[in-house]
């Protein structure tokens, strides 16, 4: 059975409505999707690239939150299924949010000093983690290796760290 998600309105707010994953978004509502941005203290960004069957793209750690999760609970969840670590005491910092008509999502951002041999990477969903210079990922994206999701990410977080050196 696919898993239970909620909608939400426009506004990003919880409706009482869900949704099953694969099914059709009744119009008017959105799924919610969260991100995590994770630099090390190095500067670096750690990513993750998926399997060629989820499309073999890289990106940042993300997903859906389960019904009756909110986003941060989502992103604790998707952290841990995904890398294998638990962020459950970790300092997230929400740097973006809204609706884009498509999705509603929440942007988190977070300093984490993490030991590659440390991942347990979800292997039915990735191949792949590392970290990556702010050179390299601008390069990825010169390459087509980040779709366009992952650099408005990048772009939104990049102005969100000038801002607040």
């Amino acid at each position: 059975m696919a898993e239970l998600r909620d909608l939400y309105d426009f506004n990003s707010q919880k409706t009482d409505k869900t949704y099953r994953k694969g099914d059709m978004i009744p119009e008017g509502y959105y799924p919610m999707v969260v991100m995590v941005v994770i630099r090390n203290s190095e500067g670096k960004f750690l990513m993750q690239k998926r399997v060629k069957s989820k499309g073999g793209d890289w990106g940042v750690t993300g997903g859906h939150p389960k019904s009756g999760e909110t986003p941060l609970e989502g992103i604790i969840s998707e952290v841990r299924e995904e890398l294998g670590l638990d962020f459950s005491n970790e300092n997230f910092i929400e740097y973006d949010s809204g609706c884009d008509g498509k999705d509603c999502y929440k942007m988190y951002f977070i300093n984490k000093d993490i030991d590659l041999n440390d991942i347990s990477i979800q292997e039915e969903e990735l191949s792949e983690v590392r970290w990556f210079s702010i050179d390299e990922l601008k390069h990825m994206v010169d390459i087509n290796e980040l779709n366009e999701d992952q650099i408005s990410c990048f772009v939104k977080v990049c102005k969100y760290l000038e801002q607040n050196r």
